[in-house]
């Protein structure tokens, strides 16, 4: 099994290294959702550190994406603007440990994720 984890940890890394700026945003978005499920989850076991470490690394995310905007671009103000609000959201998840809200900031990252995959697809971006 141990040969089988560090095979799974080296495809991982070489899948990172190797991906396109937009395949890595791609998979950034995937890490928010993951996270996000996982945050919920433990909201409803009422695993408090478990909540918190996900949502941070949620946020952590959000963060990310902030700060590669391009904000020559007017389009890159609305993105801000989304991921601000998100932000606030998953704060205020974090401080209540509020699935409900959770949930919602799920759903706004997931419009944002399919949006960008349908950008790759439409751009032919791997």
């Amino acid at each position: 099994m141990a040969g089988y984890n560090k095979a799974a940890q080296l495809y991982q890394k070489n899948s990172i290294e190797t991906a396109s700026p937009a395949r890595l945003t791609l998979m950034l978005y995937d890490g928010a959702i993951k996270f996000s499920h996982i945050a919920i989850e433990a909201i409803e076991e009422g695993n408090i550190e478990k909540a918190h470490k996900n949502i941070v690394k949620v946020q952590n995310i959000i963060v990310e994406f902030r700060s590669t905007l391009d904000m020559k671009y007017p389009v890159a103000k609305d993105f801000d603007n989304v991921y601000d609000y998100i932000y606030r959201r998953l704060v205020e998840a974090n401080m209540k440990k509020d699935k409900e809200i959770m949930e919602e900031a799920l759903e706004h990252i997931k419009t944002m994720r399919d949006t960008w995959k349908e950008v790759m697809e439409l751009n032919h971006m791997s």
